[in-house]
């Protein structure tokens, strides 16, 4: 009995070891071997087993992608509005608001890896599997409302930014956006690298676009920029709102829900040495994936500072009003510069909200839906509120209102799960660092009800 049990222990060692859902191995040339699952896969089981010590780069390659599909999110058409306000209204001054939210980001970012990697499933599958049924149908209702508002945001600036460029009225911009989200979307039946890889071009374009704007344009103070950095200052209630504005396009709840099920379809590991290793890679993606959506959103309050705020122009608060500025500021190039980018932003972060629409919807209901219709369910009121022909500043203005009261019934739950061992294992939270999470989740969920109280004060 005992050696029957060892012959299937080790079989079930074998099998775990080789349990993947992998399409059929693609022969790629080696220096696009990254790009594919199945090449991807073969090197991250030889590093976690040992069996290889590829160049430490090479490693990161290979771990690198997750914590890149989740940080568009972080570089969304709401970070547009707020950090390019900012920086008109203030110049340089807020930006260590811009610094703080983003290593808050990569904290809660590497929790909801963690989570998935220690559990081998979704933060909505958990919920599902250990809340009482009322509160889980409460939670998931609350989820599709902040799925549906984040796809209206990337949808707006999608459109907008297909309507700068080519003069394509908003309402069939948002079904040409529509339909660009499921073509992108559709390279996950290749695998999820060709999906990572389409997602990381984009982020290369956003990134572009803005080390364009300032380093031939705009022409910023870097030593303006090092103070506002390291000096925290707010100076009128005016600021103090920006501020916590910058916070509530930063931290989204849709990508805390979505990076937990992103490191499920790369390798199932079954040992705590393997889960170790995985989440100290994670851990380096996060940082660099994170670090650059930090860079790209101070950009875009630099921008807004060394063009705007310098010129005078202190009161913008359209991304319409920022793109016809700037040409007659620093040129049409700039202008288009500043239009591509916002597409680049609205197509990748649309792409992402659907995509955590599709977790969410499976991970609460446990019911086989077709991929289609829960993507369509997603994108769906985004197309008719944009149809409806309703003022796109007042549409964005709504739907971070409704993230806002979102945030909470992700993060806590989030914080619940990794503090338990039982789920985590060797992954379990540290006592400092559920301190940290906790006084970050009680900053974060302040400041967003004030932000919305006050958006409701002032009548939206």
């Amino acid at each position: 009995m005992d050696r029957r049990q060892d012959i299937g222990q080790k079989r079930g060692n074998a099998q775990a070891d080789h349990e993947v859902d992998a399409p059929k191995a693609v022969h790629l040339p080696r220096r696009w071997q990254l790009v594919d699952d199945t090449a991807t896969r073969n090197l991250i089981r030889g590093i976690l087993l040992g069996r290889t010590t590829p160049p430490f780069w090479k490693r990161v390659l290979a771990f690198m992608g997750p914590a890149f599909v989740a940080s568009v999110a972080y570089m969304d058409p709401g970070n547009f509005a707020t950090n390019i306000s900012a920086g008109a209204r203030y110049g340089y001054m807020l930006l260590w608001v811009v610094v703080m939210s983003n290593l808050m980001a990569m904290l809660i970012q590497a929790l909801s890896a963690k989570l998935g990697i220690a559990t081998g499933r979704s933060l909505p599958e958990l919920i599902r599997d250990h809340f009482p049924r009322p509160l889980v149908w409460f939670l998931w209702v609350v989820a599709e409302l902040v799925a549906m508002a984040t796809d209206l945001a990337e949808f707006l600036g999608a459109a907008l930014g297909l309507n700068l460029l080519f003069g394509i009225p908003m309402w069939p911009a948002a079904l040409i956006t529509g339909v660009l989200a499921f073509m992108i979307l559709s390279l996950e039946q290749y695998g999820f690298r060709p999906l990572e890889a389409a997602i990381i071009f984009f982020v290369g374009i956003i990134a572009l676009c803005y080390f364009i704007e300032i380093g031939l344009f705009a022409h910023p103070d870097l030593k303006e920029i090092g103070l506002a950095v390291v000096q925290p200052r707010v100076t009128d209630t005016e600021s103090v709102l920006l501020a916590v504005g910058i916070l509530g396009a930063t931290v989204m709840p849709h990508v805390i829900y979505l990076h937990s099920a992103l490191t499920q379809g790369r390798l199932v590991v079954r040992t705590d040495a393997a889960r170790r290793t995985l989440f100290r890679y994670e851990v380096i993606d996060v940082v660099l994936a994170m670090g650059i959506a930090g860079l790209i959103n101070g950009a875009m309050l630099i921008m807004a500072a060394a063009t705007f705020h310098r010129s005078g122009y202190r009161q913008l608060t359209e991304l319409t009003d920022a793109y016809l500025t700037l040409q007659p500021l620093l040129g049409p190039l700039a202008a288009t510069v500043f239009a591509v980018s916002l597409l680049a932003s609205g197509l990748s972060s649309s792409t992402v909200g659907t995509l955590a629409g599709q977790v969410i919807m499976q991970g609460f209901l446990r019911r086989k839906i077709p991929t289609w219709l829960r993507r369509l369910v997603t994108m769906a009121p985004a197309i008719v509120v944009i149809g409806l022909g309703l003022d796109p500043t007042r549409a964005l203005v709504l739907s971070q209102v409704v993230l806002s009261f979102g945030i909470p019934f992700a993060f806590i739950p989030l914080i619940i799960f990794t503090q338990r061992r039982d789920l985590m294992g060797p992954l379990v939270n540290s006592r400092l660092t559920t301190i940290l999470a906790v006084v970050v989740a009680a900053l974060i969920i302040g400041l967003n009800l004030f932000l919305l109280y006050q958006t409701i004060a002032m009548g939206f």
